[in-house]
């Protein structure tokens, strides 16, 4: 007999890997029906300071990427859809443009938090609703492009906020306390 516990809530973390913020993601989603897990693409928990800002993109670009880890994550993400009612997928980041990769899942929801890759990959035509988060600004595109690209895709929802890339960790040089707590309040009326 299978049983089918009520929700798990997968999280994918930003370059810098599972950090304290990412911790702190854990504790807004934790309920008495939900499970949340970090999804870690580092191994041996390997964690980048932000003052390593630069080293650790070149490293996840180098040893993770964009397509390695798919595989992978899919047979995860799999696994928990046979035993769980909803399963749920965060991604922050660069965690958020393999969220979105991983959208075609059967999964209950997913959530992009500031995914700015999304936009190599705007053919992918997610199998489930899909909540987008974007910064106002961005400094290597612009931002109103992607997000009028997406409003044309199935099931794809788009919030943008004050603030850059990183409003959300309050560690970060772009933290933004507003549209953090908006943000906050949009993925959780969205799961």
């Amino acid at each position: 007999m299978v049983i089918c516990l009520q929700r798990k809530v997968f999280i994918l973390h930003e370059i810098y890997g599972v950090n304290d913020f990412m911790h702190e993601q854990t504790i807004e989603f934790i309920d008495d029906q939900t499970v949340v897990e970090h999804l870690a693409l580092y191994p041996d928990g390997k964690v980048f300071s932000y003052a390593q800002e630069e080293e650790a993109y070149a490293y996840f670009i180098k040893e993770v990427g964009f397509d390695k880890p798919l595989t992978q994550l899919s047979q995860q993400l799999r696994t928990a859809i046979a035993k769980y009612k909803e399963v749920i997928l965060i991604g922050f980041s660069v965690g958020a443009t393999l969220a979105w990769r991983l959208s075609t899942l059967p999964l209950h929801r997913v959530i992009c938090v500031y995914g700015s890759r999304i936009r190599q990959y705007l053919g992918v035509q997610p199998s489930c609703p899909t909540l987008v988060l974007l910064p106002i600004h961005e400094k290597s595109f612009d931002v109103n492009n992607m997000k009028n690209a997406l409003q044309h895709i199935h099931f794809v929802q788009t919030v943008q906020f004050a603030g850059e890339h990183g409003f959300m960790d309050e560690c970060n040089r772009t933290f933004h306390l507003e549209s953090t707590l908006q943000a906050q309040s949009h993925i959780k009326k969205f799961i």
